[in-house]
């Protein structure tokens, strides 16, 4: 069931809650996709009250006006909204993907005001040989050319509408994967592919993306915090999790053996194992 609120400045976030145990804010990533992907989140309901944060633009948030309000902070900005609207002193947050760098960069910002981070085949710069390495590992899959050509086409922005951004990341989502199969199909028919994803908020985040480097802002985080990827994730995988381990001084650092990017789903009794017993 989707709910909503008014954050200060009038703009509507949609969550949708799930489960009965403490509250776990969960931040999915893109940037530019709602939280429907993170499905139930390895059955984590069963543990936490799960919210699944719609981020503006996404669901039935509201898409900014000003199509370059989708900063790290102002996606920070509405995990505080979400904060105060919940009535929570201190907030348990879980992010995937660029949801982990919202969910550092809040705890960073807000050190007071968080209890516990999760952050899920994460990043805070990318490791473009990493990247390298785990890609040619699928050089001999059938959809290996197209899926490296559709990165390229996302990384240099060659769309310009909903429609033409999703055509591309349904082209590359088996990287995301240790072994694209059945399993992995049915999960993207499910809850990826009709996805709306939000070009601006996309668009936004790789301009400048080989300078970016958010680790000097990891010193300031003193909540507990685990950070957990996959060994076979291209995007955030080992190299990513050592940076975010290394920068937090709380940190704990856990790499799930064949696995990609989609850890939840991959390996869903190990994902939840780790959470549960990291946060209980």
């Amino acid at each position: 069931m989707t709910e909503s609120f008014r954050a200060q400045d009038g703009r509507t976030l949609t969550y949708r809650r799930e489960g009965s145990g403490p509250i776990l804010v969960c931040h999915p990533g893109g940037p530019g996709f709602s939280s429907r992907y993170l499905s139930d989140l390895a059955g984590l309901g069963d543990t936490f009250t799960l919210v699944f944060l719609d981020p503006r633009g996404t669901g039935a948030s509201t898409t900014p006006a000003d199509d370059r309000a989708y900063t790290t902070a102002d996606y920070v900005s509405d995990v505080e909204e979400m904060r105060l609207h919940l009535g929570e002193e201190r907030l348990n947050i879980l992010g995937h993907s660029h949801g982990g760098v919202v969910a550092l960069a809040y705890a960073a910002r807000h050190p007071t005001r968080t209890r516990n981070v999760v952050a899920a085949n994460a990043l805070v710069r990318v490791q473009p040989e990493e990247m390298e390495e785990q890609m040619l590992r699928r050089l001999n899959e059938p959809w290996y050319d197209d899926a490296r050509l559709a990165l390229d086409q996302e990384e240099a922005g060659a769309y310009d509408t909903e429609a033409e951004l999703r055509e591309i990341t349904r082209r590359f989502w088996p990287m995301y994967f240790a072994h694209f199969d059945e399993h992995a199909e049915r999960y993207l028919d499910a809850h990826v592919i009709s996805e709306r994803p939000n070009p601006d908020a996309l668009r936004l985040f790789n301009e400048g993306i080989e300078t970016w480097d958010m680790r000097p802002e990891l010193s300031q985080i003193v909540a507990p915090t685990l950070v957990l990827t996959g060994a076979a994730d291209f995007i955030c995988g080992p190299a990513c999790a050592e940076d975010i381990a290394v920068g937090v001084g709380s940190a704990e650092k856990v790499v799930i053996e064949d696995c990609g990017h989609f850890s939840f789903v991959e390996d869903p009794d190990r994902f939840h194992h780790e959470v549960t017993r990291f946060m209980i």
